[in-house]
């Protein structure tokens, strides 16, 4: 966490102007998936509009955006830290709301106002010593196709846009925000063989 007990924030060009990441962004051509093995996926990078909420933004009278999280999604991110995952958010928008929603689950790397995702999941893999083939990411629609394209083990919502879908490895069973996060590592945990494990820890 950073030193004011936030998570790792980047904001990527907010302000509208050239940054490093939008340069670098323009030259960004994907390769492909990476090879992965569920088994040796350590990261799980969310998008937040349509994955961890149903996509609704709700903007007040004096401008002020809030979301809707969904309180088993997260349970499963503050359970998947506690099992040893990272786990990382990346979104195109920038919200107070996700900073605090995510200090108080404790997950550690945020990226927010990024403009190209695969710039994006690259730096978080950078920040949290992670590599790309180690990395799963959920996302529902084109905008998350550059960080699905070179992830480990992408993964889409079951209301995403049918190209993400297409990409997908694995496709939630549940939509966007009412916990297609917790099937998505709920998924991951039981291919590596440690649901039950999670599981006895709540057994009366």
């Amino acid at each position: 966490m950073g030193t004011n007990g936030m998570p790792h924030v980047v904001h990527v060009g907010l302000n509208g102007g050239p940054t490093y990441w939008n340069v670098w962004a323009s030259k960004y051509v994907p390769t492909g998936h990476a090879v992965s093995n569920l088994a040796d996926i350590k990261l799980i990078v969310f998008d937040v509009d349509g994955v961890l909420t149903d996509g609704t933004i709700i903007v007040d009278d004096q401008g002020t955006e809030s979301k809707r999280f969904y309180v088993r999604d997260g349970f499963a991110i503050k359970a998947a830290m506690s099992m040893g995952l990272k786990v990382a958010v990346l979104t195109g928008r920038s919200t107070r709301a996700v900073a605090v929603r995510l200090t108080e689950l404790g997950v550690e790397y945020l990226i927010q106002g990024s403009h190209n995702k695969a710039v994006g999941i690259e730096t978080i893999c950078q920040m949290a010593g992670v590599g790309l083939e180690e990395t799963a990411y959920l996302g529902d629609d084109l905008v998350d196709l550059p960080a699905m394209l070179i992830c480990g083990y992408p993964m889409a919502v079951a209301d995403g846009v049918a190209e993400v879908r297409g990409e997908a490895k694995y496709v939630t069973a549940v939509p966007g925000g009412r916990g297609a996060a917790r099937d998505a590592v709920e998924h991951i945990l039981k291919a590596q063989g440690r649901w039950d494990e999670l599981v006895e820890r709540y057994a009366i």
